[in-house]
């Protein structure tokens, strides 16, 4: 008996940082109907009570004092023309530059033809030029055309005055200059002097639903105020020159754009706003060695520097998204999916069974899935690993095809995606999962606040083809 009370004791710590602390107005009734089944059935009555008040006042604690956080819009930056690349301008390009081998180029028209990109995928004007210009200035120039081009869109559709804005939060990842990318926008903008700006970087393709994270963060802490979160990567510092084929994908399947929301804690924006922010699920797998070499930028033996990807990468990606959505499902998932969940996690915890994980189906908490666009093998297993339909992967591959592997902001172009087709619906759930380096994997979940008609997206990235769009790619 003593053995068996030490397993439930752990096991409810366990399910209390876990779930509790995340579960901001998540059902009480299942878990503490089947912990109380459990416990009195072993004659444990003193554990059940203080159970019972602990989660209780965890919950109360977590939901007390915090003003819902509203997206009010967002925009997709959309490059110019002229950056348009081919899959076969894209070959061209690395021939041009004259550094790589034979095999390497072989390797390259391999992964670009079978990548799922499309044929009007943009590069920056660095790369782009001819000859290519990777330099400094060009880091610059492609930061600066990204962030500017997505931050006046953003203004324009929300009305929100540039000065209005209290905090800023940009993410990028390889490009980090002194001064900041956010004192670039506030010296571009010209910004309030008090304004609070964060500028993060290194944290990968990920980096985009963190960001959301912390505002909404700073958020609960500043009322009535204005947060922008500015998503970019830059390509032309991470074009390898290299014939290392592990740092090789970045230069097939990465390619330019950027995204600016415009979040709000104001109660007066609720009704223009188009989704409330539900969820922010952050997974870090940094401790275990595996996933922290997964994705490294390094120098090759050349002393060429390139961001690597190891072999162990879909199979770290698989891990953390288990990881992840073990968090999420509880809060997220109808009664019936919560009890298979639960009962599968008692035989694992309490009985050490060896039995099969459940997977719960997802579709019934969630209308829209915007799967982080990282490349054809990342979309396949996120599919496989919560057995989706092609119609729920639909935006992401069609993003990838259009635009690429934008980094941090390619769920954005999805979630376009879905609102250009005229699919949100007024209390629609979308769900948007992101992996990044260190490794991580990052869910944010959105209520939609009002039906999007369709032609809605007018002057944004999708505007031009989402008629032409879904097309068949290759998934296999």
């Amino acid at each position: 008996m003593t053995q068996l009370h030490q397993k439930l004791t752990g096991f409810l710590q366990d399910l209390d940082l876990k779930y509790i602390k995340l579960s901001h107005g998540y059902t009480l009734l299942l878990p503490l109907a089947l912990i109380h089944l459990t416990l009195l059935h072993f004659g444990l009555h003193h554990l059940w009570i203080t159970t019972t008040l602990l989660i209780v006042s965890r919950v109360y604690l977590a939901k007390r004092s915090r003003p819902p956080t509203y997206l009010v819009d967002f925009t997709c930056f959309k490059p110019d023309d002229r950056l348009k690349r081919s899959m076969q301008g894209i070959m061209e390009m690395s021939q041009n530059l004259g550094v790589f081998n034979q095999d390497t180029m072989r390797f390259q028209e391999r992964v670009i033809v079978g990548s799922g990109l499309g044929d009007q995928t943009y590069v920056p004007p660095g790369p782009a030029a001819q000859p290519s210009v990777l330099n400094w200035e060009t880091n610059l120039a492609e930061a600066k055309l990204v962030m500017y081009g997505a931050l006046d869109s953003l203004f324009q559709k929300t009305g929100v005055p540039p000065q209005d804005i209290g905090i800023l939060i940009v993410n990028c990842s390889g490009f980090n200059p002194n001064p900041s990318l956010t004192a670039m926008v506030v010296n571009h903008y010209k910004l309030k002097p008090e304004i609070l700006t964060y500028n993060m970087s290194g944290m990968g393709c990920s980096a985009g639903l963190i960001s959301i994270g912390l505002a909404q963060t700073l958020l609960h802490t500043h009322p009535d105020m204005y947060a922008v979160v500015l998503s970019i990567e830059t390509m032309t510092p991470l074009w390898y020159l290299g014939n290392d084929r592990s740092m090789l994908l970045g230069n097939c399947i990465f390619r330019m754009g950027g995204a600016a929301m415009m979040l709000s804690n104001k109660s007066h924006d609720q009704s223009r706003s188009k989704y409330e922010l539900v969820h922010v699920i952050r997974t870090n797998k940094a401790s275990e060695d595996k996933s922290y070499n997964s994705v490294q930028q390094r120098e090759d033996d050349k002393g060429i520097i390139g961001v690597s990807l190891s072999r162990d990468l879909m199979t770290v990606a698989g891990d953390a998204l288990k990881t992840n959505i073990t968090t999420l499902g509880p809060l997220v998932l109808p009664f019936s999916e919560q009890l298979f969940f639960f009962i599968t996690l008692v035989k694992k915890k309490i009985m050490k069974m060896n039995v099969k994980p459940y997977i719960p189906n997802f579709k019934r908490a969630f209308e829209h899935f915007c799967v982080h666009a990282g490349g054809k093998a990342v979309l396949n297993e996120v599919q496989k690993s919560l057995n989706l339909t092609d119609r729920d992967m639909e935006p992401s591959r069609m993003t990838l095809h259009r635009f690429g592997n934008t980094s941090s902001s390619s769920y954005w172009y999805e979630l376009g995606y879905v609102e250009a087709k005229g699919r949100v619906s007024k209390g629609d759930r979308v769900w948007q999962i992101a992996f990044g380096s260190g490794f991580k994997c990052n869910s944010v979940v959105w209520r939609a606040l009002k039906t999007i008609p369709p032609g809605g997206c007018m002057g944004e990235a999708w505007s031009d083809c989402i008629d032409r769009y879904p097309v068949k790619v290759q998934v296999d």
